[in-house]
């Protein structure tokens, strides 16, 4: 899949600092390069009244255009221009550190795109690389001003590599390893319920067996085109939901017994295939996000209830899978991304679901909608740099 060409800021609090909430800079910009500072810069760009500050990178020549003399703090832009032969990505750097504060990637000849961050007083500069040719720095720039560090400006963020995310990714692995035989028990003990014609002990099972599904999240994208089959959201004749769609909808066992058997079949195939599997170490940080973003989409809307309006237990279930996800990668979030804010937000959404209990979701009076809709927006906001901070990037 081609990488989204994006401009961005590297943490959630930087985000938050410059727009009150956990917003990144998306831009695909493809217009020529105007003049620093310029009108035309300024409204194409959507930041009208920011100092504009024209940068320019080129084979000869990286972070051009900006130097010491002309540096100072505060929210502004910079409109990064590309002026050599092939695609670039271009980061504002702390150079002691290597940190980030922000980049625009994949920026084509020609063209130009901003990149909005706020500076405090300290040393910075950019980092240009080019496909096929070696990294290059540009001048450090020292920025006066008030406030030094993430005190006053954009925090900045020492890039991941591979070998940081593959411990996590191994431990992942590991627990969902340690996961597949119970949720192979589960879903026998539901495929023997469907067989015998035991309506409500299936009924109980088949919540069970897919809470332990659903516990799973950041796997799924491992579980290849087999997801489908077992707990595909549009379907209701096969897997989780085919057999949900018979025991509430219809409210028989009758015609069941093939639907189980074949997730039967489906969830060994997994705990056989599994140990075979290598996780994308880079999956994690995605992941993290998504969990939440697809509960979101589609069980708080629901739009997967076929009749057991099951819904907010497999959004509690949703948000297990994010906690342990969470755990595994806190030693490489702690110093990247304001943890106690994403750690408040998962709080406030186990707080509510355990307020709204095991009513339906078709059931929660106005009130309660609203709320609960708000608790998952703000997490699903605080986690949504997590896959940004935590993306592989070149730095040399």
């Amino acid at each position: 899949m081609e990488r989204v060409r994006r401009t961005t800021a590297l943490a959630a609090a930087a985000a938050m600092a410059l727009t009150g909430a956990a917003v990144w800079q998306l831009s695909g910009g493809t217009g020529k390069a105007p003049g620093a500072g310029s009108t035309s810069a300024q409204q194409a760009d959507g930041y009208p009244g920011l100092p504009h500050t024209l940068v320019q990178v080129s084979p000869g020549g990286c972070g051009a255009g900006w130097s010491t003399g002309h540096a100072a703090s505060g929210l502004q832009v910079f409109d990064v221009s590309n002026a050599g032969i092939g695609p670039a990505d271009v980061q504002l750097v702390e150079p002691a550190s290597g940190a980030v504060l922000g980049e625009v990637e994949g920026l084509a000849p020609n063209r130009s795109r901003p990149l909005l961050v706020r500076l405090a007083a300290g040393s910075y500069a950019f980092r240009c690389l080019q496909q096929d040719v070696d990294a290059a720095t540009g001048p450090t720039v020292a920025v006066t001003g008030s406030g030094t560090g993430s005190t006053q400006g954009t925090p900045a963020v020492v890039p991941v590599t591979q070998q940081d995310l593959i411990p996590a990714a191994l431990a992942y692995q590991h627990w969902v390893g340690g996961q597949l035989p119970g949720l192979v028990t589960d879903v026998d003990a539901l495929h023997s319920a469907v067989a015998s014609g035991d309506l409500a002990g299936a009924k109980q099972r088949w919540l069970t067996a897919h809470l332990a599904y659903e516990r799973l999240g950041a796997a799924y994208g491992a579980f290849g085109d087999v997801d489908d089959e077992i707990n595909g959201p549009r379907s209701h004749d096969t897997g989780f939901h085919g057999v949900e769609f018979g025991l509430w909808r219809q409210g028989s066992t009758t015609a069941l017994e093939p639907v189980a058997a074949k997730l039967l079949s489906d969830v060994r195939g997994l705990e056989a295939s599994w140990p075979k599997v290598q996780l994308d170490p880079a999956v994690l940080g995605v992941r993290a996000h998504e969990i939440v973003e697809n509960a979101i989409e589609f069980e708080l809307s629901g739009r997967t209830d076929y009749g057991s309006d099951s819904n907010l237990a497999t959004v509690g279930a949703n948000l297990e899978g994010t906690t342990e996800v969470l755990t595994l990668l806190r030693p490489l979030l702690t110093s990247r991304v304001p943890m106690p804010q994403v750690d408040a937000a998962m709080a406030a959404a186990r707080a509510q679901l355990t307020t709204d209990g095991n009513t339906a979701l078709a059931g929660l009076a106005q009130q309660q909608r609203e709320k609960l809709n708000a608790v998952f927006g703000d997490l699903v906001e605080q986690l949504a740099p997590i896959a940004a901070v935590l993306e592989v990037r070149r730095t040399q």
